[in-house]
């Protein structure tokens, strides 16, 4: 028999389970929820954890949970589409100034970001006055919205247009890197924004109360199913495909923002996007697998089918990775989508001191405040043991490290 570079649980009255964790810790929780999932009836073959396995809601973060005949909303989550951008520009760390601080500043002022909300006062993470731009980029989206609203109207009034190019929140993120050559990239996180949420939101418990209805008892109600052929899987298949698009076009112009704010601040003419990647890794697809066409949830994973590209980014002191899949079968082609929490948020900020934090982000300018400590490097299990535990999925293309990190 040939060596696995996976092992494998085997949940009892479920399928397998193959997990890439060799060298990497994994939470005796997780190893719960992926033998839940695993238990489902429509699971296609086995379900594939990632290195960057976590606890996550109703699914494992870092799983790939093939299906046949049914969706799992909960397992896509409600950041719908969420993921990444990185593009090379013509730039060299040489052409950077020393003091990094005025090109954060505009990268800040150009997108908006974070969270704010109080009386009457506009929330700083969305646009007041959308521009120009923004606003012609909504109407490529807008009439396939317009049915699904029509069909929801709970869905009509949410952050839509003024969410789009904007960062949020939490582990999203935006940053100036050097790759290997010492060549700039910008590189950045984000999904679906509020629209997003609402559209995961609403259909998950949508699939709750079909549960109920139907007397269908599950191992974790976050598992509410749609089944195929009912009307709510065929809505929710068509508004979780309009979220994805809506995420990747925010991704994008997000990037076109901060090109714009590097330009203010450098004076060399530069080029962008020499080299770009927009990829999702919270999202369903259908995709065509062991012979038969089935549907593909990844949360927290990244496609790695052969010579894709795709993005895996570590914590905010620790290196990113552009890389080639290698289309491993096994796995559904997939790859980690990040390093992957050690610390709940909650425990990084009684864990973590504020000084750890500092001496973690060396070199980085970036916030270096209480407020983000549970998005500290030590959160996050080491980048390092993840990619040697997944060298059979993707191989590496460039390495990047930040010198820039804008955190929402």
């Amino acid at each position: 028999m040939t060596d696995t570079t996976y092992d494998v649980m085997q949940p009892e009255g479920g399928k397998p389970v193959k997990m890439w964790t060799r060298g990497v810790p994994v939470e005796d929780g997780a190893r719960a929820q992926l033998s839940r999932a695993a238990k489902m009836p429509f699971i296609f073959k086995h379900v594939a954890a990632m290195p960057d396995v976590h606890v996550g809601i109703g699914a494992t973060v870092g799983s790939v949970i093939p299906t046949k005949g049914a969706v799992i909303p909960a397992a896509v989550g409600v950041d719908i589409g969420c993921g990444m951008m990185a593009a090379r520009t013509s730039l060299m760390a040489s052409d950077l100034p020393d003091n990094l601080d005025a090109i954060r500043s505009a990268i800040e002022a150009a997108v908006p970001h974070g969270r704010s909300v109080g009386r009457g006062k506009r929330d700083a993470g969305a646009w007041g006055n959308p521009p120009t731009d923004i606003v012609d980029a909504w109407a490529t989206l807008a009439t396939r919205f317009q049915r699904i609203a029509d069909k929801y109207p709970r869905l009509r009034n949410v952050n839509h247009l003024v969410h789009l190019g904007t960062l949020g929140t939490g582990n999203h993120f935006i940053e100036l890197c050097l790759d290997q050559d010492q060549r700039v990239w910008v590189m950045l996180h984000s999904g679906s924004r509020g629209v997003g949420n609402a559209i995961g939101t609403y259909f998950i418990e949508l699939a709750k109360q079909d549960m109920r209805k139907w007397h269908i008892n599950l191992p974790d109600q976050d598992l509410a199913y749609f089944p195929e052929g009912t009307d709510h899987f065929d809505d929710y298949v068509e508004a979780v495909g309009w979220a994805q698009d809506f995420a990747a076009l925010n991704r994008r112009m997000m990037m076109t923002k901060v090109i714009a704010a590097l330009r203010g601040q450098i004076a060399k003419p530069f080029d962008a996007e020499m080299e770009a990647v927009n990829c999702h890794h919270n999202y369903v697809t259908r995709e065509h697998h062991f012979g038969e066409n089935v549907l593909v949830t990844r949360k927290g994973a990244v496609r790695a089918a052969k010579g894709v590209l795709g993005i895996i980014p570590g914590s905010m002191g620790a290196k990113s990775f552009i890389v080639r899949g290698l289309g491993n079968a096994e796995s559904f082609d997939s790859c980690s989508h990040g390093a992957g929490r050690v610390m709940s948020r909650t425990a990084a900020k009684k864990l973590v001191t504020l000084d750890e934090h500092i001496a973690d982000t060396a070199g980085v300018s970036c916030r270096k405040d209480e407020s983000v400590i549970d998005e500290t490097p030590r959160a996050y299990k080491p980048i390092e043991a993840v990619m040697a535990a997944q060298a059979d999925l993707v191989e590496i293309v460039h390495t990047l490290k930040q010198v820039v990190c804008v955190k929402g």
